[in-house]
């Protein structure tokens, strides 16, 4: 007995062919969430200077870090197939992929507490300050993540 959705033909999505337009296209939305993420911090510091103490930035610090060491990492190396020399080898790559994962994760938690330690619990007048160092950290860890797994390594565009 054959089935009705056998014959049914499904288009092949752009994002995710394997090719030069994957990687170009993860790049530039890697790009743009690592912008945005940026561009939120800066407006809620421009907007309320005396509510934003400079501790804050440290957060977005870490965040940036993270996305450094997680991407400056292959899938190879992490497999073991392309690692020449070193003195951990694979299993170096994997333990600095995993810090720079826990440090974007971490970043993205210790803004999560400020929000709402800081400015929801607290008894404030403006709450942007918290939200934009919150979603300044989503967005680097999300230009992160998108980075990391979103682009193919068969081709180097």
């Amino acid at each position: 007995m054959a089935s009705c959705l056998e014959n049914i033909q499904i288009p092949s999505c752009v994002w995710f062919e394997s090719g030069e337009k994957r990687n170009a296209l993860a790049s530039m939305l890697a790009g743009t969430f690592f912008f945005l993420g940026w561009w939120f911090i800066i407006d809620a510091h421009a907007k309320y200077p005396l509510e934003m103490s400079n501790a804050y930035h440290v957060c977005g610090i870490f965040g940036t870090m993270s996305l450094l060491m997680v991407n400056s990492v292959t899938n190879a190396q992490i497999r073991g197939d392309a690692y020449n020399g070193g003195c951990l080898g694979p299993r170096g790559a994997r333990g600095w992929l995993f810090i720079g994962l826990v440090m974007g994760f971490a970043a993205v938690i210790a803004a999560c507490w400020i929000l709402f330690a800081d400015f929801v619990a607290a008894d404030v007048q403006h709450h942007w300050p918290g939200v934009g160092l919150f979603l300044q950290n989503v967005f680097i860890f999300l230009g992160s993540l998108t980075y990391k797994f979103g682009r193919s390594e068969d081709h180097w565009a």
